[in-house]
């Protein structure tokens, strides 16, 4: 008698499995592998091109917010982030706005302005990248500036208009100079540090002062705001010395004696830093401030304030950043706009008891 093999209840297949267990979730990326716009898209349940308009904060495309929120969780849940130099491929150029680092030390009322600045921007979603390009200049600085592809480059007035030829066939839409002359051809914040030395002189001069030391900092790179300043001094009227003086103590002690045998009756002290700087080594001294010698400063540092006496400056009043930033961003969406200029530097006096 021959026996039949019992049959063996057929497996379910992988498949009914998967049904009978419910909906499959959206696949993500391979274990290892760097998440994409597409995973984004599936695990979100939208199109790349949404994902795009979310990630990418798209203004002209109307998303409703429940699939933003579900597109940001998605890319959260995956570790997603958007890939730069591609969406620069697709855009032909970058959201980058470039800004040379400066090649001087830059004093408390600079750095606060690029830090106003920058947080301005960035809330406009562009990214800002300081550059440091010490030793490069003119058209060597714009090849190395144009690389990273900027969408605007906010620029030192010693590019001259074939840097900027550079830098605008590189893409960038927006070339703005800072300085104290316009460049042809393109938009420029005129930066005119005589009109701190002017606003120094006349406050001097309408105090009965006529012979004015004003301060030349020996540390390297500050001449160009340093001469200017002089400048303005000296077009004020003023019978005008100048006085070297190095950020030193026994510098400071040497250049107030070296002022009383000059006979000046007042200085200029190129900012507050070097203006308590010396005003400290001149009552070391002896010197009574400011009967036998009347003191300014400029930046209206908060430190001047608390000096006995207190210290008299020129405030520097600069642009917002908020201001500037909103006018990068009007630019870079109207790059055909004509050249604008504007004087952005204002100079006043503040009276303290040092004058």
């Amino acid at each position: 008698m021959v026996q039949i093999p019992k049959q063996q209840p057929a497996q379910p297949s992988a498949a009914l499995e998967a049904v009978s267990a419910g909906p499959v979730a959206p696949a993500g990326p391979a274990r290892g592998a760097v998440p994409t716009s597409a995973d984004v898209a599936r695990l979100a349940g939208v199109s790349r091109a949404t994902v795009s308009y979310v990630l990418n904060n798209t203004s002209a495309v109307r998303i409703s917010e429940p699939t933003r929120r579900r597109v940001r969780e998605a890319a959260k849940e995956l570790g997603y982030v958007p890939h730069a130099a591609a969406r620069s491929l697709r855009a032909g150029h970058t959201r980058i706005v470039l800004m040379p680092t400066p090649e001087v030390p830059v004093g408390p009322l600079y750095s606060g302005f690029l830090n106003e600045l920058q947080w301005a921007l960035s809330r406009l979603d562009y990214t800002v990248v300081q550059y440091g390009s010490v030793g490069l200049g003119g058209e060597d600085a714009a090849r190395a500036w144009a690389e990273l592809r900027p969408v605007a480059v906010l620029a030192p007035v010693a590019m001259g208009p074939d840097g900027i030829g550079i830098l605008k066939r590189s893409g960038a839409k927006v070339v703005i100079t800072l300085g104290p002359d316009p460049v042809a051809g393109t938009h420029a914040l005129i930066m005119d540090h005589r009109e701190v030395g002017r606003a120094a002189g006349a406050h001097l001069l309408a105090r009965g002062h006529r012979r004015v030391g004003v301060v030349m900092p020996r540390e390297e790179g500050l001449d160009m705001f340093a001469l200017p300043r002089l400048a303005g001094v000296q077009e004020s009227g003023a019978q005008v010395v100048r006085l070297p003086l190095a950020y030193e103590e026994d510098d400071a002690a040497r250049a107030a004696a070296h002022l009383r045998e000059l006979g000046l009756d007042a200085v200029f002290a190129y900012n507050d830093e070097y203006a308590m700087l010396l005003m400290r080594a001149l009552q070391d001294a002896g010197a009574d401030i400011p009967g036998e010698v009347a003191v300014i400063g400029a930046d209206d540092l908060m430190l001047g304030r608390l000096l006995r006496p207190r210290l008299s400056t020129v405030r520097i009043d600069l642009p917002s950043g908020e201001e500037l930033a909103g006018l990068v961003d009007r630019l870079v969406r109207d790059p055909a706009a004509a050249p604008e200029v504007r004087d952005v530097l204002v100079a006043s006096t503040v009276p303290r008891e040092s004058t």
